[in-house]
């Protein structure tokens, strides 16, 4: 009689122990991800969902090693590179919002931010608008299947190489900041054109202020392309969100 309750505990410890190492990477993640990792969500409701996500990643991790500081210190290392890889999908609407802004003469309008710090009116729409986007479309799904991928890719308990840290971190880096571009190009071969032009009028007229007779055309043709050009934008964003999450090096490390 006595050995059942022995045996029941021990398990129970086990499956903790297991909870623990697994809410560590699930965690740590949290904190980066698109959307949940916001620093406009309440710590409280970040940390419901983490709970929330380590009881349904947990019956599809592997076999876990035993608890100790190395578990612990690996663990969390890899949550937070695998959320900042994520991160930069973030950073990349904010740079083309920023580049969009700044090419149109908008960058003085601030808007709300989803983060701490004031961002370009642009910018906070098309962050807003691609989160929202992602949220609707399974990001949740998206997700949890990217946290169990993750244990795959790197196995519990084992330290991120550091060349595959650097070589898929610098990767990633680049492919934020190209994105970022890719999707503010619209607004800076307008804002190109609409520069020309003023040239040619300034050149075949120089007493009239063109700076003044261009800006509202600019700042009207900034927020109609904005308007026209975000739909697909986003979607573009969407898909290369989607296919990282599929496949975050490649098809493997």
């Amino acid at each position: 009689m006595i050995s059942v309750p022995a045996e029941l505990l021990e398990i129970g410890q086990e499956s903790l122990f297991a909870a623990i190492a697994v809410f560590l990477r699930v965690g740590a993640m949290m904190a980066l991800l698109p959307a949940f990792g916001e620093r406009s969500v309440p710590v409280r409701v970040k940390l419901g969902l983490a709970l929330a996500f380590t009881l349904i990643i947990l019956p599809a991790a592997p076999a876990l090693p035993a608890l100790s500081p190395g578990l612990l210190l690996s663990e969390t290392v890899t949550g937070l590179f695998f959320g900042l890889l994520l991160r930069l999908f973030v950073f990349a609407l904010q740079i083309a919002g920023t580049i969009a802004a700044q090419s149109t003469s908008l960058s003085q309008i601030f808007g709300g931010s989803a983060g701490a710090d004031p961002q370009p009116a642009m910018a906070h729409i098309l962050v807003v608008a691609g989160l929202a986007l992602a949220a609707t479309m399974g990001l949740h799904v998206a997700v949890a299947e990217y946290m169990i991928h993750s244990y795959s890719l790197i196995p519990p308990g084992r330290m991120i190489p550091a060349e595959l840290m650097t070589t898929s971190g610098v990767a990633q880096v680049a492919r934020s900041f190209s994105l970022g571009f890719t999707l503010a190009a619209p607004f800076v071969i307008a804002s190109l054109l609409y520069n020309v032009t003023l040239g040619v009028i300034n050149r075949a007229m120089p007493q009239l202020m063109v700076a003044f007779v261009g800006a509202p055309a600019i700042t009207a043709g900034g927020l109609i392309l904005l308007f026209l050009s975000a739909p697909i934008l986003l979607s573009v964003w969407l898909k290369a969100l989607q296919s990282f999450l599929v496949a975050p090096f490649g098809g493997g490390p």
